[in-house]
């Protein structure tokens, strides 16, 4: 072959090149899940024992049954703090979903009060806190749409375990009847999502988040509902 044949060979191949890796399939990115497990943070310890356990704990050892769960169905899984006890304040809960483009945020949390069982909670109202007006309607739509998806889960996994307190608006929390929105909620750009997932004080709700198979049933429902909402992308469900 001649010289000049070579280098038209090598062209070619070189043109050809660019045009063969642009035909390989692009492998999809995971989707990222921030688990935020609740307390401590500006507003509580979440330290209070009540019938032999506390928010903070029992919000962590379902956060890291969550995190193995979501990790295992493919999913990129970021955690607000790194250990039980670490002090995180919410604007900074909401600003480490903002920072990695969270497909959802799911707080974690404990209720206290005379009833019994779960609820899922949404923002659903604009509030001003720190001179910062949000969520967005955008936001408001999406996580509405995320807390709907993970009360199905939830109903059905849970069911004859915990009294379903279904799907409310973050203004039927104390905080939020106050400000119209959770902190967290307000300083969000990424669907969230608070899940308090027992009533703590009540001793039977205590007993079931206390032992590890009930741990293990909240993070196996809250998971199937975070693929209801966003497969991930290694997953053949449609939301």
């Amino acid at each position: 072959m001649s010289i000049q044949n070579l280098a038209t060979v090598v062209l070619a191949l070189a043109l050809a090149a660019p045009a063969a890796r642009s035909q390989r399939p692009i492998r999809p990115e995971r989707p990222v899940i921030v688990i935020d497990p609740g307390h401590p943070s500006e507003v509580s310890d979440g330290a209070v024992v009540q019938n032999g356990t506390t928010e903070v704990k029992t919000a962590w050892d379902v956060a890291r049954r969550l995190q193995r769960l979501l990790t295992a169905n493919g999913y990129r899984v970021v955690m607000t703090k790194s250990a039980e006890r670490e002090l995180v304040t919410n604007v900074h809960r909401a600003e480490i979903g903002n920072r990695e483009a969270a497909a959802l945020v799911v707080r974690l949390h404990c209720d206290a009060s005379a009833d019994s069982g779960y609820a899922i909670y949404h923002p659903d109202r604009t509030a001003t806190v720190q001179g910062h007006t949000g969520p967005s309607e955008s936001v408001m739509r999406r996580s509405q749409a995320a807390a709907e998806s993970l009360h199905v889960s939830m109903a059905r996994r849970l069911a004859g375990h915990l009294k379903d307190g279904g799907v409310r608006g973050d203004s039927k929390t104390a905080i939020g009847a106050k400000q119209g929105a959770l902190t967290g909620s307000v300083f969000s750009d990424v669907p969230v999502v608070l899940v308090e997932m027992v009533t703590l004080s009540n001793a039977r709700d205590a007993r079931f988040i206390s032992d590890s198979r009930g741990q293990s049933l909240m993070a196996q429902a809250i998971a199937e509902g975070v693929g209801r909402f966003v497969p991930a992308s290694n997953s053949s469900r449609t939301r």
